[in-house]
């Protein structure tokens, strides 16, 4: 009699693909595939990022010792963090190196069959230049699109993150939210184990990413579902919150 832990563990396993008849996915019948990036109002408030290769403050660093010596922060100082470095941050996670066309791009990070079916928000409370609010990246221009600017946002994030302190005490966090029909429109079922490998693709450079600005962060993974995607403002089926990650200078 399989158990429960075996029906999880179910979801690791890539089993599901042999059940998948790929001839009836949305792809393979000619559906027009979803936006490289999730669409917004024409009149929306939006905020110029650094350009890739113009950032200032950005050290060059060795990426062995940057490897031996990763390590998670729950702690930061009390410095805010530049536009420079917002901006470079996001590029390393998601930045588009080249658009091959309106729903495919190349970007930092990999993704199963160049889906990228994540959104980048940011949490602001205290980077130069920028008002605390909610934030989402659009990564085909490059710049930061207002998403709210809610009083009492530090003890929101904080409620929404299970109220684990550090998360509301950084200056800035990551949330990553997904679409998951822009996996699902190529793969089917066997969609949603690959995009939470992708959430895993894109932390992994925020933190080798951090070192580059004397900056750490830390992944996590447990937060309060609803209450996050309130935060962000997404409706929690067809995109909701996957994975977060504070950052604040050490």
């Amino acid at each position: 009699m399989p158990t429960l832990l075996d029906h999880y563990r179910y979801f690791l396993k890539d089993t599901v693909r042999l059940t998948i008849d790929f001839s009836l996915t949305d792809q393979s019948r000619g559906v027009a595939p979803p936006p490289v990036e999730k669409p917004y109002a024409a009149d929306g408030e939006r905020i110029d990022l650094v350009p890739n290769g113009k950032w200032q403050g950005i050290s060059t660093i060795d990426l062995v010792s940057t490897i031996q010596n990763r390590s998670s922060h729950r702690q930061f100082t009390a410095d805010p963090l530049s536009l420079d470095e917002v901006s470079f941050l996001l590029w390393a996670t998601q930045g588009i190196r080249k658009k091959a066309n309106g729903a495919t791009a190349l970007r930092t990070v990999p993704s199963a069959g160049c889906r990228h079916a994540l959104e980048t928000y940011l949490c602001v409370l205290h980077v130069a230049g920028l008002e605390p609010g909610i934030y989402r990246y659009l990564p085909v221009e490059h710049q930061l699109l207002v998403v709210s600017r809610a009083p009492g946002l530090a003890k929101k994030l904080t409620a929404a993150a299970l109220n684990q302190s550090f998360v509301g005490k950084a200056p800035m966090t990551f949330i990553w939210t997904t679409i998951p029909y822009r996996m699902e429109w190529r793969y089917d079922i066997a969609a949603h184990k690959v995009i939470a490998l992708d959430a895993g693709h894109v932390c992994q450079n925020l933190y080798l990413a951090s070192a580059a600005i004397n900056a750490g962060t830390c992944a996590v993974a447990a937060y309060h579902q609803q209450l996050m995607d309130d935060l962000l403002g997404v409706d929690g089926e067809n995109e909701f919150a996957l994975y977060l990650a504070p950052v604040g200078k050490i």
